[in-house]
């Protein structure tokens, strides 16, 4: 039985490949030309040393100069040897560059476009052949047709739908904008990618999301796949945004947690000028029980500014989580940094 593995190499590019029960990552990755790095394939230099971000494999044979009793309890593995039990992500030290490869291209056309509200729209892709593959979270880089440029967003839909869901902040005279306010279903389009390393790993502990505006994106794909796989802990969001226009996807929301238990989330708006009932921003509305004294892991995506007050909240007080995964963007939706 093969498994799919998910190859996330240090730039944020991440392949997936298919992979036999009975062969190595290595050998499958070499198999479709993928260069992992590999001094030998015996599991005695720990070249191709990877971190399994999640699921099951088979150690193999090596020795202990080349992995550590220690590093393999923390999650690492050979990649000459591990050979999957289920589908896997391995963090790859080393860029796609290096590795001779580079994110997979797509061709598609406008599946539907939806104003979501003065202030954001979200549109689809339907893509040539199959679905695009992606971890939940990531982003792609998506031509705007005619400019020769690209801007990036993170996949609202999750993993396998039949269409590539975004969402987009309307700006006045911004190349996105422009070009959806013309556009039409069928219209041509296409994007490279996934990139980035803001996605969701396996849930091991409660977790706390926070979104700023069209940062929204990425959780709503999180939800999507947390709905189908469940959740052995508990999830809350935090969902901020500038004025009331900019409140959009509570449907998705509401529809997330009545197929998820465990799932809750708190919104709230910046402008004290609203009639919303909770005022502020995402730091004003972490609430301690959601924080489990530190036990949670935290994703965050929004504008620079929110993700430097969060880090800067936390630091103040004492709060570590035990992971904290952010993104950043800039309005016009160009991702300007993860980790």
């Amino acid at each position: 039985m093969g498994h799919t593995v998910a190859l996330n190499f240090e730039d944020g590019v991440t392949r997936f490949i298919d992979c036999a029960g009975t062969e190595s990552v290595a050998d499958a990755s070499y198999r479709v030309g993928i260069n992992i790095p590999l001094d030998c394939r015996d599991g005695a230099c720990g070249t191709c040393k990877a971190f399994v971000e999640s699921g099951t494999y088979e150690g193999g044979d090596y020795i202990e100069d080349a992995l550590t009793d220690e590093e393999a309890a923390a999650g690492y593995g050979l990649a000459c040897q591990m050979k999957p039990k289920s589908d896997l992500v391995l963090r790859v030290a080393a860029s796609s560059d290096a590795c001779k490869t580079k994110p997979a291209a797509y061709a598609g056309t406008i599946a539907a476009l939806r104003r979501l509200s003065d202030t954001t729209t979200e549109f689809t892709i339907k893509t040539e052949g199959n679905p695009p593959a992606f971890l939940p979270g990531q982003y792609v880089n998506v031509e705007v047709p005619g400019s020769g440029q690209r801007r990036s967003y993170s996949f609202s839909s999750p993993p396998g739908a039949d269409e590539a869901g975004f969402l987009v902040r309307n700006i006045p005279g911004g190349l996105m904008t422009t070009f959806l306010e013309g556009a039409q279903p069928g219209t041509p389009v296409t994007f490279t990618g996934p990139v980035g390393g803001f996605y969701l790993r396996d849930v091991k502990r409660p977790v706390l999301m926070l979104a700023g505006g069209t940062g929204l994106a990425p959780f709503l794909s999180m939800l999507d796949r947390l709905a189908e796989t469940g959740s052995p802990h508990p999830v809350h969001l935090v969902y901020g945004v500038t004025h009331d226009a900019d409140l959009v996807g509570l449907d998705r929301l509401d529809a997330a947690a009545a197929r998820l238990p465990g799932f809750s989330y708190t919104t709230c708006v910046a402008d004290e000028a609203s009639a919303h009932p909770r005022h502020g921003y995402v730091t004003a509305h972490l609430d301690a029980a959601h924080l489990h004294g530190g036990d949670v892991d935290v994703y965050l995506c929004g504008p620079p500014a929110m993700v430097e007050a969060v880090r800067t909240h936390f630091s103040g007080a004492g709060i570590k989580p035990a992971s904290f995964h952010f993104e950043k963007f800039s309005p016009s939706g160009v991702v300007t940094g993860a980790a």
